[in-house]
């Protein structure tokens, strides 16, 4: 059974492997991170830990039983009540509902773990299928963005609404 796991050092080849697998795919419908992201990784997954150390960003990993990546979620700037949520989930879990019900998931730990009240989310016009994710995790389109480059929109989920996604 996946495990919503807290972002640890011990991650850090099975978090490279999950962006590496997956890079193509993400592509589709989000921006590429880039040569620099891989070859500068063991840098990023520190700073993410000191980030996360700091109080500023909760960073989450969905693994499986094997302890491969299936989906990352995170809680970004972390301030006043309020976070936004990203999130990206493998190819081979896409489709099965595992966004939906770990979007979820994160929604009760964002209020019970991290005291938040407002998570806010934004996409492209292209992923379709993360707008599906978050109208059924609660969250309410709240207007226009850009994402990457790509014209979209803002999402808004108050964690202290009778909705409970």
């Amino acid at each position: 059974m996946p495990e919503l796991q807290p972002l640890r050092a011990d991650h850090a080849a099975a978090v490279l492997a999950f962006e590496r697998d997956n890079r193509a795919w993400f592509a589709r419908s989000i921006s590429d991170r880039g040569e620099e992201y891989f070859e500068r990784f063991s840098d990023e997954h520190q700073s993410m830990l000191d980030e996360q150390e700091a109080g500023v960003c909760a960073f989450y990993l969905l693994v499986d039983d094997d302890g491969a990546v299936l989906g990352r979620f995170n809680l970004y700037n972390l301030a006043d009540g309020s976070a936004e949520l990203g999130y990206r989930v493998a190819e081979e879990a896409a489709g099965r509902g595992v966004a939906t019900t770990t979007v979820r998931e994160l929604c009760g730990l964002a209020a019970s773990r991290h005291g938040l009240r407002i998570l806010k989310a934004g996409t492209s016009d292209q992923n379709v299928a993360s707008q599906k994710v978050l109208a059924k995790t609660g969250f309410v389109r709240t207007g226009p963005g850009t994402f990457g480059g790509r014209p979209g929109a803002w999402y808004r989920r108050d964690l202290g609404s009778a909705n409970p996604g």
